[in-house]
C-alpha cells in the first residue's frame, strides 16, 4: 500500500476530519510544550474511540507504521513528540473525553483516556468526591498522559503517585488488540500486574483507552501555611514534626529556595509575598481536615509553635480564607512560569531518599558554583515525597543559550550526585527521549534487559513511541 493508501485507510478508520497533514493542521501536535524539539510526521490521527483506535493500530503494525501515543503535550522530556524522520503517526486522543462511569459506594470514577485532569476532578467534586490529583498542567494534560509518565503533582505525600490512584486500565496492545482491565478492584491476584507494567511505560508497550480511578471523600477544610526557615534540613525536621504532629492530615509539603520567591516577584509582581523580609528557604503547608476547619487550624497552628519554639521555623503565615490559601499556593505554581519568562534553563526532575536531600542540595550546590561560578540554582519541588525540580540557571550576564551548550557537563554533575545519594534521574516526568540516553549510565546491564526484553515481547516490531525510554 502506498503513503496515500495509507492515509486513506486512516480516514477510513477516523473519518477524514480527523486525519490531518498539511503542515498548518499538524504544527501544534510535533512541537514539544517547551519548544526546544520539533519532529515530523506523516499525519496527526485522532480516534474517536478505543475500537477506532485499535483499528489505526492494526493498520500501522500491518504496515510497520510507528505510532507516536498522544495526550494533552504537556510532557517536559520529549515522550509525546514524533523524532524527525517523518515515519511515525501521532495517535491524539484528545476526542477520548467521556466519564463513561461514577461509583460513589466503590469510590471510584471511569474515564476515557483524553480526559481533562480537571475535568476529572470536576466530576468527582460533582458526586461529593475527591480525585486528588494535582499539578500545575491540570487544566490541559490528559488522565492518559498522567498514567503513561506515573506523574507525581502535589498530593503524593497523602494520596501517591497517578499510578496508587488506578484500579484498572483499558489498553489496546501494539498488536492493535484490547485488553479490558477496567476492574474497580483494590484486592486482586491472578497473575502478573499487567495494569502496574502499562503505567509509566510512556506509550512503548500499548496506548492507555480508559481507567479505573480512586476516589476519595471530599475532606471538610483544607488549611494551608506559608513558613520561612533557615536550610533544607530545618525543613526536613519541620516535615517529621508536622508527619508526627498531624498525621494523615498533612496532605501537602512544598520546598522552595528564596531564589524561587524572588523570580516570582520579578516576573509577577502582583504576587505579593508574605514576608517583608527574606529567607533562605521556605515550605508550603496544607493539611485537609475530615472533621472541621477550625479541628485543622488548631493542628497545624499547634504544630508551628513547636517549630517557632525550637528555632526550626523563623515565620509563618496561615491562611484565614480561601483566597489567601490560593495566594499562596500561586507563588509555588507561578515558580515554572517565572523560569520560563527569565530565559531558559537546565532542568532535573529527581528524587532522593528523603533523610539525604539536605545533604543532597548542600553537596550539588557546592559542585556546580565550584564547576560554573555564579550559577543559579533555582530548587524547588515536592520534599514531602522526595521530589525535587532541581533547576540550573546560567550566571549573571551569559546568554541563555549559551548556558545550553554547558547542559551535558551540568547534567552529569546532577545526575551523578543524585545516584550517589540513592536517588533516580527522572521522579514525575518520565524518561521520554530527553533522558533515554542517560539510562545506561545508571540502571544495571539486568534491569535494562530486562526491560528491553518486555519491551521485545509485548511490541515485537517496535512500532509504539520508538525512540522512547529504550
Amino acid at each position: 500500500m502506498t503513503d496515500a493508501g495509507f492515509l486513506d485507510g486512516c480516514r477510513a478508520i477516523a473519518g477524514a476530519a480527523h486525519v490531518l497533514t498539511e503542515a498548518h493542521d499538524t504544527a501544534p501536535y510535533l512541537t514539544d510544550w517547551r519548544g526546544r524539539f520539533t519532529g515530523r510526521a506523516r499525519a496527526v490521527v485522532a480516534p474517536g474511540s478505543t475500537a477506532e483506535v485499535a483499528a489505526l493500530v492494526r493498520l500501522c503494525a500491518a504496515h510497520r507504521v510507528p505510532v507516536v501515543p498522544q495526550g494533552g503535550r504537556t510532557g517536559l522530556v520529549l515522550g509525546s513528540v514524533p523524532d524527525a524522520s517523518g515515519d511515525a503517526v501521532v495517535l491524539s486522543l484528545r476526542r477520548l473525553n467521556r466519564v463513561r462511569a461514577v461509583d460513589t459506594f466503590n469510590r471510584t470514577l471511569t474515564v476515557d483516556a483524553g480526559c481533562i485532569l480537571a475535568d476529572v476532578q470536576a466530576a468527582a467534586e460533582a458526586q461529593g468526591m475527591l480525585f486528588p490529583l494535582s499539578l500545575a498542567a491540570e487544566g490541559s494534560c490528559t488522565i492518559g498522559g498522567n498514567l503513561a509518565t506515573n506523574a507525581g503533582g502535589t498530593g503524593v505525600l497523602r494520596y501517591g503517585n497517578t499510578r496508587e490512584l488506578c484500579l484498572g486500565l483499558e489498553v489496546v496492545t501494539a498488536a492493535g488488540e484490547v485488553w479490558d482491565g477496567l476492574r474497580g478492584l483494590r484486592k486482586d491476584n491472578t497473575g502478573y500486574d499487567l495494569r502496574d507494567l502499562y503505567i509509566g511505560a510512556e506509550g512503548t508497550l500499548g496506548i492507555i483507552t480508559g481507567a479505573v480511578l480512586k476516589l476519595f471523600p471530599q475532606p471538610k477544610a483544607a488549611i494551608t501555611a506559608l513558613v520561612g526557615l533557615c536550610s533544607p534540613g530545618d525543613a526536613l525536621k519541620l516535615l517529621k514534626l508536622l508527619e508526627a504532629e498531624c498525621g494523615p492530615t498533612l496532605t501537602g509539603f512544598e520546598l522552595m529556595s528564596d531564589v524561587c520567591l524572588r523570580l516570582v516577584a520579578s516576573h509577577f509582581p502582583s504576587l505579593s509575598r508574605p514576608f517583608p523580609g527574606h529567607y533562605p528557604q521556605y515550605a508550603l503547608l496544607e493539611l485537609s481536615s475530615h472533621e472541621s476547619e477550625q479541628h485543622g487550624v488548631a493542628l497545624l497552628e499547634g504544630a508551628i509553635e513547636q517549630a517557632l519554639e525550637t528555632g526550626i521555623v523563623q515565620d509563618a503565615v496561615v491562611a484565614t480564607s480561601i483566597a489567601q490559601s490560593r495566594a499562596l499556593w500561586a507563588i509555588r505554581e507561578h515558580i515554572p512560569l517565572a523560569q520560563a519568562a527569565a530565559g531558559k534553563n537546565i532542568k532535573h526532575d529527581i528524587s532522593l531518599p528523603i533523610s539525604r536531600i539536605a545533604d543532597f542540595i548542600e553537596a550539588t550546590d557546592a559542585r556546580l558554583q565550584a564547576e560554573f561560578p555564579g550559577v543559579q540554582v533555582v530548587c524547588f519541588g515536592h520534599l514531602g515525597d522526595g521530589n525535587l525540580h532541581y533547576n540550573i540557571a546560567p550566571p549573571e550576564g551569559i546568554a541563555h543559550e549559551d548556558f545550553l551548550a554547558e547542559q551535558l557537563p551540568v547534567n552529569r554533575i546532577v545526575h551523578d550526585s543524585v545516584a550517589a545519594f540513592g536517588g533516580s534521574i527522572s521522579a514525575e516526568h518520565g524518561v521520554g527521549a530527553l533522558k533515554r540516553d542517560e539510562l545506561p549510565r545508571y540502571k544495571s546491564a539486568v534491569e535494562l534487559n530486562l526491560m528491553r526484553a518486555l519491551k521485545a515481547a509485548l511490541d515485537p516490531l517496535g512500532i509504539m513511541n520508538p525512540g522512547k525510554i529504550l
